[in-house]
């Protein structure tokens, strides 16, 4: 926007006599399978449950939903939110890590061999399928992040994970430059192509989506192929 914490119930194992299995003999002993105690899946299940409310009322717009709305909509008890998770912190790390895994799920590889304009095209493209799609969690996260630190550290995860992509695609047009300055146009490609540039080109200079990808692949375009 993550481990979750809270208390885990233990792994019960059945013994083998209680399910007919050989215990000693010719046939050697048998150890049963360990069953997963279903307050385990149920636990589970009650966790992914808040994780989609909470996912869901963002992007309704609740950009800052109070535990109580999240539980009304997970159709759990506050009580139950709190017990499965501690604090805001542990719930905003659940949370981030499953935006995350769906937004990964939108990003699909684009071959480094491409000529540079057809890259950065692809690329720009993708990207703004990207930030649409995360646009109601990054509103949401502006309201909390001075106050969060795991949301702080979502996005620090956020800017790597962009950034590598970058040097990995470019990586020729970035090989030629000295250290300092490939430096300075990774920095810039990232602020170029993540939510800050973004929420400017959309809801600043109210931009359709097709004429804040064109901006984008131009700056993307200027960075990429300047001295």
């Amino acid at each position: 926007m993550g481990v979750v914490s809270g208390s885990t119930p233990a792994v019960r194992v059945i013994p083998a006599r209680e399910i007919g299995a050989p215990v000693d003999g010719a046939a050697g002993r048998v150890d049963a399978p360990p069953v997963v105690d279903g307050r385990l899946a149920r636990g589970e299940r009650t966790r992914r449950a808040i994780v989609e409310a909470h996912i869901s009322l963002i992007g309704a717009g609740e950009l800052s939903p109070t535990g109580a709305q999240i539980a009304d909509r997970a159709g759990v008890s506050l009580r139950s939110l709190w017990g499965n998770f501690n604090d805001l912190e542990t719930l905003f790390a659940a949370t981030g890590a499953e935006v995350l895994r769906r937004q990964n799920a939108m990003i699909e590889p684009i071959d480094a061999d491409l000529p540079l304009e057809e890259r950065i095209e692809t690329y720009c493209r993708q990207r703004a399928r990207v930030l649409e799609f995360v646009a109601p969690f990054a509103r949401s996260s502006e309201l909390r992040a001075p106050f969060s630190r795991e949301l702080q550290r979502n996005r620090v995860r956020y800017l790597r994970g962009v950034s590598s992509e970058i040097e990995a695609l470019f990586a020729r047009e970035l090989a030629g430059r000295d250290v300092p300055r490939r430096g300075e146009v990774l920095q810039a490609l990232g602020i170029a192509v993540t939510w800050p540039t973004w929420v400017s080109l959309r809801d600043v200079s109210r931009l359709s989506i097709p004429e804040a990808t064109s901006v984008m692949t131009r700056m993307v375009t200027a960075l990429l192929t300047s001295d």
